[in-house]
């Protein structure tokens, strides 16, 4: 029998069986990493020559995770869930673990974040399976770009996938971009425009310190500000004044210049380091080897694959969740001056290998 992880930090009070932590925010929004492996090795996240994947027995299985997430639904008051990797395309049985959530929760609303490549040739038997939604990766619409961030030359086959997911229903589609200084920055405005005609939401993303390589620097990132500033070139930006409702991203409504007063669509920009909002996090995530992570840059995990294969009851792993997310920090520590303030210490762990 699998030796047991060392005690939880003190249970959530008695009585709310929900995701709660110390500070009154309940985690509604489920993120299960299916695999930390990717086919891309964006700049930003892996080293050029890619990470020591953790052996398949490691992996969540796909009955794990059906059982994780029935957890999280029943017993738990998770009311959403984002499948992300490393590249979820790349698990085998993936289609297969979507239906199978399907079956167990008809009205989950089930999204995935992929870069696409592969998505060409999967997108209608995903969407078949139940997946409701995607968000695609797409930094640039440019091959050289692409490939100066990517380290791979796939764009055709992420606009390829793109189409396909579009045609295959998986809306609303939004598009996740990374602008990196000197890179892909002043291409802000034509992805903008590129992904109003299409209908898509593009959404920015301020590069976090989340790369293997530790090569994150506060001073070189291209922050909130700067992207409203390099689409202010083009577009008139308000505020939506819709609930922002937890959701990560800032909404904007985008206009013309050109014709004052015409939204052309929204924008979000999602900017986690200068202008955090973990004051109303909604998120528990789940890593491709099962270990809770109460936040993105959380040095602390919690195991539950080790209770899920010794046995133990869906009550004991549902305490041991409930434990995790209780003891969540009130906030991750960077405020506005990044690796220099003074309660923030970067993770071990890549954004390939958490999960978004």
């Amino acid at each position: 029998m699998p030796a047991l992880p060392p005690p939880a930090p003190p249970a959530a009070p008695a009585g709310d069986q929900r995701l709660v932590d110390r500070f009154g925010r309940v985690a509604t929004d489920l993120r299960i990493s299916l695999i930390d492996k990717c086919n891309l090795r964006c700049t930003y996240c892996m080293p050029a020559d890619g990470l020591a994947w953790l052996p398949k027995e490691r992996l969540l299985t796909a009955a794990e995770i059906r059982r994780l997430v029935r957890i999280g639904v029943q017993d738990l008051g998770v009311r959403e869930l984002r499948l992300t990797g490393g590249e979820p395309l790349v698990r085998h049985d993936l289609a297969d673990i979507i239906a199978a959530v399907r079956g167990d929760h008809p009205d989950l609303p089930i999204s995935m974040t992929t870069n696409g490549v592969g998505l060409a040739e999967k997108a209608r038997a995903l969407a078949d399976a139940g997946l409701s939604r995607i968000n695609v990766s797409l930094d640039t619409l440019h091959a050289e770009s692409f490939e100066r961030l990517a380290r791979r030359n796939f764009l055709g086959r992420v606009m390829a996938g793109i189409d396909a997911a579009s045609a295959a229903g998986l809306t609303p589609l939004k598009i996740n971009a990374v602008l990196m200084r000197g890179i892909n920055d002043a291409e802000a405005p034509e992805l903008l425009a590129w992904s109003l005609l299409h209908g898509y939401e593009l959404r920015f993303i301020e590069q976090m310190p989340l790369d293997a390589d530790h090569g994150w620097r506060r001073d070189n990132m291209v922050t909130a500000e700067d992207t409203r500033e390099l689409l202010r070139g083009e577009y008139d930006l308000t505020v939506d004044p819709g609930d922002r409702d937890g959701a990560p991203a800032e909404r904007y409504r985008v206009a013309s210049k050109r014709e004052p007063g015409v939204v052309l669509g929204t924008v979000g920009i999602i900017a986690s380091v200068t202008e955090p909002f973990c004051a109303d996090c909604r998120r528990t995530r789940i890593t491709a080897e099962g270990r809770v992570m109460s936040c993105l840059f959380s040095r602390e995990e919690t195991d539950l694959t080790a209770l899920l294969r010794s046995g133990a009851t869906d009550r004991e792993v549902a305490d041991r969740w409930r434990a995790a997310m209780w003891a969540k920090p009130r906030a991750h520590g960077m405020g506005h001056t990044g690796l220099g303030a003074d309660d923030f210490v970067q993770p071990d762990r890549s954004m390939s290998a958490i999960g978004g």
